[in-house]
Formats: C-alpha cells, sequence, structure tokens
C-alpha cells in the first residue's frame, strides 16, 4: 500500500497543468517501506535512483537500464549488465532474487510472459512461460457436487489450484536464446542474499499481516513467515537456505533439476497431500512442460506500433483494442484533466472487456479472432460506438470476422492483483519486458523447498458453459489459464521506444494503456506516466483511485452515466523511455526503482 497514497498536490503536477510540473518533482510521496532507510545496504547508485524515485524524477542513463519492484533485485540485474550481460542475462538475476524478497508477488512456483525485442534482427519474440492445467484436471474440478462455482477462496488455498509452473523453463529459455553470461553466475547474488540473509520490506511485512490467516493453513509456509509463532516484521533479516539450495540445483543443472528428480517429486507431493484441498498435478505434468514461443500482437497507436504477448494473454489484444479505438480521437487535445476523455477510455476499455470475456482463452485450445479483434475495420466499427456524448448505457461483445465461428458465452473468472514487472534494455540494443506472477498473493500458500506454488488455475472460468454455450476460459487438461498480464513494447519508426508493464490483476491492462496514453499523447515522462493518479474501468464501475485528484472527476463522470467507486488502485508499473538515452520510471505505489548507466 501507499504511505497515504499521493498527495492531492502531487496528482495535480502529474496531470501536467503547467502550474503544477515542478512540484510533480519535489513532492512525490512513497509507498511504505521505500523509504531511503529501509535500503540502507544498496549501492549510492540504487540509493541516488530511489532517491530519485521519490523525488518524483526519472532516473536517466546512457547505455543499459533495469527497472523492477524490489531494489536488490534491481541491484542484481544491474551488476550483470555492468559485466556485459544481455537482458535476458539480467532478467534472470532479477527474478531470482524477486522470488526471494517479494515472494508474494512471483517466483519459481510461477509463470510469466516474456517480450523481447532484438537489437539484431529488429524482431519483436514473445515467450509464453503460463502455467498449464494438470492432465488430470475435470471440468467440475472448481464445482462444488451441485455443479455451482466454488468459493474463490475455497478453491486457492490448498494443492487445487496449483498449474504446472512455467518461470524456471522460461528463465532457462531466455538464457539460451540471447544470453551471454554464464547460466551459474547469474544465481550469485540471490543464493548469497538468501544465505546470508536480506531485511524484510515493509511491503513484504504488510503483505504477510494482511494474509495471516490463510499463510497460517499449512505448516512449512507458517514457520516460515511465522517464525515461533510471530509475523515477520518490517527490519527483520530472513535467511532462507532452502532457496539457495534449490538456486545451486538449477544453476548446476538448468531447468531439469525443477522439472525432474527430487524438486518435482517434492512439488507433486506437496499439492496432492495438501490438507483439506488437494489437487491433481503430476511428475509428468512437469515433464512435458514447454515454454512456447508465441506470435506477438502489434497494433497501431499515433505514429506507433504497440506490441505485446498473445493469447493466452489477453493483455496486448485488450490494450491494442483500447487504444485502437481511442487512436480515431484526439486526446492530446482534450487533455488529461478532460472528463470527455475519461468518457472515451472507460467505454473503450468497457468494449475491449466485452470482447475479452467472450472470445479470448489459450488458443491452442480454442479458435480465436485474433486479427479480427484487431483489423482496422473492426476497431473503426466499435470506436464508432463511442461518439455519443455520455457512458454507453451497455456493452456486449462484437461480431470480429474470423476463419470459423464458434458460439461462445460470457467469462466471469476473476483475476486478482498479485504479480510482478520487470522492464530491461541492455547496451546491446535488446529490451525486455516481462510480467512474472504466481497469481494471488502468496499462490496457493503452499511452500516447497523455500518458495511458493502459484494458484493459477483458478484463472480459469469456474463454469465451464453457460446456456448450453461452452465458456472459452474453461478448464482443459494441458490448457493455459487467461491473463490479463501486459507486458509491452511500443516501437517507433521499427525500435524501441517505450518498455512497460505491470502487476494488478485484470486492471494491469488498464494501468498499462492509461501510461502509454499518458506518455504518447499528454508528454509525460516516464516517471510521471507511471505516477499519475488510475482511473479504470473495465466492466462498467469506474474507479477512481482514492487519495488523488482522480477523485475530482467522480462528478462529472456521475454525470455520465458510469457507476463510480473510490478505492485503493496499486499499480506496479516500471518503464523505460528509449531514445538517444534511456529514461527510467517507476510507480511511487511499490518499492522498486529503475537503475541504469
Amino acid at each position: 500500500m501507499i504511505r497515504a497514497f499521493l498527495s492531492s498536490v502531487v496528482i495535480s503536477a502529474c496531470f501536467l497543468t503547467s502550474s503544477f510540473a515542478q512540484q510533480a518533482a519535489d513532492a512525490v510521496a512513497p509507498e511504505a517501506g521505500s523509504a531511503l532507510s529501509d535500503f540502507d545496504t544498496l549501492s549510492g547508485a540504487a540509493q541516488a535512483a530511489l532517491a530519485a524515485k521519490e523525488a518524483g524524477a526519472p532516473t536517466t542513463a546512457e547505455n543499459w537500464m533495469v527497472a523492477a519492484a524490489n531494489p536488490l533485485a534491481v541491484e542484481a540485474g544491474a551488476a550483470v549488465l555492468r559485466r556485459g550481460g544481455t537482458a535476458a542475462d539480467a532478467m534472470v538475476a532479477v527474478q531470482a532474487v524477486l522470488g526471494l524478497v517479494e515472494p508474494q508477488s512471483s517466483g519459481l512456483g510461477g509463470g510469466a510472459f516474456l517480450v523481447w525485442y532484438d537489437a539484431n534482427s529488429g524482431e519483436v519474440i514473445t515467450l509464453d512461460g503460463r502455467e498449464t492445467a494438470p492432465l488430470a484436471v475435470t471440468p467440475t474440478l472448481f464445482q462444488t457436487d451441485d455443479g455451482e462455482p466454488m468459493g474463490f477462496w475455497d478453491a486457492v488455498v490448498g494443492g487445487r489450484s496449483v498449474g504446472t509452473p512455467g518461470t524456471p523453463m522460461l528463465m532457462e529459455e531466455a538464457h539460451a536464446r540471447w544470453g551471454r553470461a554464464e547460466w551459474a553466475g547469474l544465481f550469485e547474488n540471490a543464493i548469497s542474499l538468501a544465505e546470508d540473509g536480506f531485511t524484510v520490506s515493509e511491503r513484504m511485512a504488510s503483505s504477510i499481516a494482511g494474509g495471516a490467516e490463510r499463510l497460517q493453513t499449512f505448516t512449512r509456509t507458517a514457520d516460515y513467515f511465522f517464525p515461533g509463532g510471530e509475523a515477520l516484521q518490517a527490519g527483520d533479516t530472513l535467511v532462507n537456505d532452502d532457496y539457495a539450495n534449490t538456486l545451486r540445483l538449477i544453476a548446476a543443472h538448468g531447468s531439469d533439476a525443477f522439472y525432474t528428480g527430487a524438486i518435482a517429486d517434492d512439488i507433486v507431493a506437496t499439492v496432492r497431500t495438501a490438507a483439506g484441498n488437494p489437487g491433481v498435478l503430476s511428475a509428468t505434468d512437469l515433464a512435458i512442460y514447454r515454454v512456447i514461443e508465441r506470435d506477438p500482437v502489434c497494433v497501431a497507436y499515433r505514429e506507433s506500433e504497440v506490441c505485446g504477448m498473445g493469447p493466452p494473454s489477453s493483455g496486448a489484444l485488450t490494450v491494442g483494442q483500447i487504444l485502437g479505438m481511442l487512436d480515431r480521437y484526439d486526446l492530446a487535445a482534450m487533455g488529461p484533466e478532460s472528463a470527455d476523455a475519461w468518457r472515451l477510455i472507460g467505454d473503450a476499455s468497457r468494449l475491449a472487456f466485452a470482447d475479452r470475456g467472450r472470445y479470448m482463452a489459450d488458443s491452442d485450445f480454442v479458435p480465436m479472432p485474433t486479427m479480427g479483434l484487431t483489423a482496422d475495420s473492426y476497431l473503426d466499427q466499435r470506436a464508432s460506438l463511442l461518439t455519443g456524448d455520455d457512458a454507453l448505457p451497455e456493452v456486449a461483445a462484437g461480431s470480429p470476422e474470423w476463419d470459423h465461428a464458434m458460439l461462445l458465452a460470457d467469462d466471469e473468472s476473476l483475476e486478482l492483483p498479485s504479480t510482478s514487472h520487470i522492464s530491461i534494455v541492455d547496451q546491446y540494443g535488446n529490451a525486455l519486458s516481462m510480467t512474472t506472477t504466481i497469481e494471488n498473493g502468496f499462490g496457493s500458500r503452499l511452500m516447497v523447498r523455500g518458495f511458493l506454488l502459484n494458484n493459477e488455475l483458478t484463472d480459469f472460468s469456474f463454469r465451464t458453459q453457460r446456456d448450453g454455450l461452452p465458456i472459452a476460459n474453461r478448464i482443459e487438461p494441458g490448457k493455459r489459464p487467461r491473463s490479463s498480464m501486459s507486458p509491452t513494447i511500443v516501437l517507433s519508426s521499427g525500435k524501441p521506444s517505450l518498455v512497460i508493464g505491470s502487476p494488478g490483476g485484470s486492471r494491469i491492462i488498464g494501468y498499462v494503456a492509461q501510461a502509454i496514453i499518458a506518455h504518447i499523447d499528454w508528454g509525460m515522462d516516464v516517471q510521471q506516466a507511471v505516477s499519475m493518479p488510475h482511473l479504470v474501468n473495465r466492466f462498467g464501475s469506474y474507479d477512481l483511485e482514492e487519495g488523488t485528484d482522480a477523485v475530482n472527476l467522480e462528478a462529472a463522470l456521475t454525470d455520465f452515466g458510469f457507476e463510480v467507486n473510490t478505492r485503493a488502485l496499486n499499480s506496479g508499473l516500471h518503464a523505460i523511455q528509449v531514445s538517444e538515452s534511456l529514461s527510467g520510471g517507476a510507480d511511487p505505489r511499490r518499492e522498486g526503482i529503475a537503475l541504469g548507466e
């Protein structure tokens, strides 16, 4: 959570009314847990980067940059880049540390999507490291005996919700394709922190306190986060020898050490014997897991091309649809304080989310109109619905063109915020955007060999059909659940101009789309773009970020016909602008930094 969130003065500055522009650089209030005193062992460069974020200013660099959700992880990546490693090398080091210092958000027991810009070929390549459903799942996995959906938390906590992890193999695949550094050395920083101990941040401590009841369901997890029966506190030193040993095995033997052998056996045993809620993950599921290269989804916006991960992610398609519809409107002339601009953004998002709920899922299992959803003619048709003066009274999925039709029902799956995001640009001109997750905070709450297992299967729809029509995002053996993760690389003249992404459940899509609009249309630098107040509309209700000047738009949006809610909106945007030099921004709502040289 943010320390009192952002002050109204700061948010006005982020809205770029000119008289407040300087105040944005002076008054951004940091998140609890991001104060300099919480990371007093950091290098001088990292301390300066953290101070810059807290002052509302982007960090700048000439050669390389890394932005991620925890300064210790960023320093690990920076050390790799400083030694001549690539963005892929640095990602491995960053992810290894994040799994230790931010276990509530991502780790070896989860999955990720990776978007890569290759400086040599000029290609955008996307890798799918999403978790898979075990081969033994049935359509009724998340249903009660009478065929109704289980309660969400009844499904999450325990083995039932655990999918086959993808992160370790994705790390290895990226390194094999684009790495230069020695594989084993990329884990040294994380191993040292795990063995010598690291300081528990306020963010980690508050997450533990907030999830105390469920975290104490299983003994191994409870013993780690509640030593001696007491919750870990900010400032405590935490050692994780089990995690260090796991990393040593992966460093020595690659991801095979995770997907076969003793680690795999322990994962399967833990899932299948979880008291009260066992799962069906098997050794075969782990042994046959593969990372898949997918075609990127790219949509034109203004003079740029916005590229991201295609299905099973709904991120690039939905972000692309939102921006594609808005490309027909002059948001720059309206400005970020315009209620009319937010009416357009809100309804464009609602229309895109209607298509998301109807059509988007793992395209290996469900025919999907991927091209049709972002075709110019279809976006013109959908954008024409925005021409009125009020909020759309209702929205429905459209009818994009596709080569063979399938009648589908609307989805109703939940996707709660946790997750983490990494943005990296290396000295060779490569760019990496990777969003990584174990789904809900602390995942399934099952711990194995120092890391937590995901609850990613609860991203499937608990219902499989409605009124006789199948739901695209229904659970099936081997299928990957739909995700909103939106790792994004924006290209200008064919080269990266912005590398961005965020955690935040299904609100990720809105966070990323808004930051791109702020940067491209409203001229905000990357720090201003990730710091500005959030206004997010997915399903009709407009969420306005509490404690910010976003709430000043409540009356106007209500007059347009929107239902409006004021609430905490805890994004974790990390962005790098690429031009003659590099400029990085890290979300003040979390404890990360952008660091470069």
